[in-house]
């Protein structure tokens, strides 16, 4: 069985992946050469946390 690649996340993990994309098009309106990894970083591991709770309840 494969990982769900989207889990069901809670309203303040919805607020941080919120915030964390709006930086990122805040940087991406700056130019092309900003870096990002820190915000991708950021997002990546909110979704890891919603899936290892997933996992958890299961």
């Amino acid at each position: 069985m494969t990982a769900d690649p989207y889990p069901k996340l809670t309203a303040r993990e919805h607020a941080q992946v919120a915030w964390a994309v709006a930086r990122m098009a805040k940087r991406c309106v700056a130019g092309e050469q900003v870096d990002r990894t820190d915000l991708e970083r950021r997002v990546d591991r909110v979704i890891d946390g919603a899936r290892k709770r997933a996992e958890k309840s299961k």
